[in-house]
């Protein structure tokens, strides 16, 4: 356990992790910078486009982040971060459908599909922003703790667990598609035009949306980081090394886990409400299996147990992911699955403990 502790105040990581928030920080500032002063066709202009896709990567790695919380730290490993990441859009959703209503007066495809005549009141209380965002975060917490709680105090762990959170994801997924439920079934919600009065069609508002997605990161990241070294981590990372130790001392690990748990289900929730307002749309995919098995493949490949890593391995792995799909379409899940193995076998710690151990070998020669 001590060496755990240690390990995390390692003087490389600690000016890694606050060199990490000063450059997301510095990328936020610079979005706006370059996609206003310098027109298209310059080489330092950012389209629209890529502005956007910079802030999906961030509300990913944001989503890697609440995961290597519980999975790096705790040795919780969930296959079902998927849950909150979509509830969070939902909820933005609900919020942005009202703004829609509110400026158009015409309710939702779905809505007319189903025959109702007027907006559903039981979606209203998401009107207000600030509501919206404290309700999904609520909810996130709420489901994250019923789980939890189940789970912990019957002392499931491991494998078990993990296979019990992919269970609940794929059964929400389900439940989203079907059409009865009035969530937008299989085609989600979609036609969002307000968010916070600002066009969602204006190319400023999507470079705000990218920007503050990065500042967001930021301000997550030295929150994690600070209870990663704080008394809270320490517990963490020895119910990780020997759970069955700590409560013999007389620790409710349950409480630690639990305490933990609800707080990167939070993360997950705040990150798909950033994701949503920036691609427009959010269905059932968005909770699917999949989704939550390539969280746990961006941990693993950045670094798990290290926060930077989980960054590092979302943003290079959804690079590579955008890249290869615009290149080779059919084939880029082949391709990005040998690189997967390759970094997997070639470095046992990740690509930030990679990055870590060719550091040390440069000092030391």
């Amino acid at each position: 356990m001590l060496n755990s502790v240690s390990s995390l105040r390692s003087p490389f990581r600690t000016t890694s992790h606050i060199g990490l928030p000063v450059l997301l920080v510095c990328a936020a500032l610079v979005l706006p910078l370059f996609n206003a002063v310098f027109p298209p066709g310059h080489p330092l202009h950012l389209s629209l486009f890529v502005v956007n896709l910079v802030g999906q990567i961030m509300c990913f790695a944001l989503l890697a982040l609440a995961l290597d919380f519980v999975w790096g730290l705790l040795g919780v490993l969930s296959l079902g971060h998927g849950i909150f990441f979509g509830i969070g859009g939902y909820v933005m959703g609900f919020h942005l459908l009202n703004a829609a209503y509110a400026d158009t007066h015409v309710l939702p495809d779905f809505m007319q599909f189903m025959g109702w005549s007027t907006f559903p009141a039981a979606l209203q209380p998401f009107a207000a922003l600030p509501v919206a965002v404290l309700l999904g975060l609520l909810l996130a917490v709420l489901v994250g703790g019923v789980v939890g709680l189940a789970a912990f105090r019957s002392r499931i762990n491991g494998v078990y667990f993990s296979i019990i959170t992919q269970a609940l994801t794929y059964a929400l997924m389900l439940l989203l598609f079907n059409n009865d439920l009035g969530l937008g079934g299989n085609n989600g919600l979609t036609g969002f035009t307000l968010l916070a009065g600002f066009n969602l069609a204006h190319e400023a508002t999507q470079v705000a949306l990218a920007s503050l997605s990065g500042i967001v990161l930021a301000g997550v990241f030295v929150l994690l980081r600070g209870l990663a070294l704080s008394g809270f981590g320490q517990a963490m990372v020895a119910v990780r090394d020997d759970e069955a130790r700590l409560r013999f001392l007389g620790f409710r690990t349950d409480r630690i886990k639990l305490a933990a748990w609800c707080l990167s289900a939070a993360v997950a929730a705040l990150a798909g409400m950033l994701y949503v307002p920036q691609v427009g749309i959010i269905n059932p995919g968005i909770v699917s299996p999949t989704l939550s098995v390539e969280i746990a493949v961006w941990v693993a490949i950045g670094g798990r147990g290290t926060l930077t890593g989980a960054v590092l391995g979302a943003v290079v792995l959804s690079c590579l992911k955008f890249w290869l799909s615009a290149e080779i379409p059919s084939a880029w899940p082949f391709v990005l699955a040998g690189i997967t193995l390759l970094i997997t076998v070639a470095l046992q710690h990740g690509l930030w403990g990679g990055l870590q151990q060719l550091r040390i070998w440069k000092a030391a020669s």
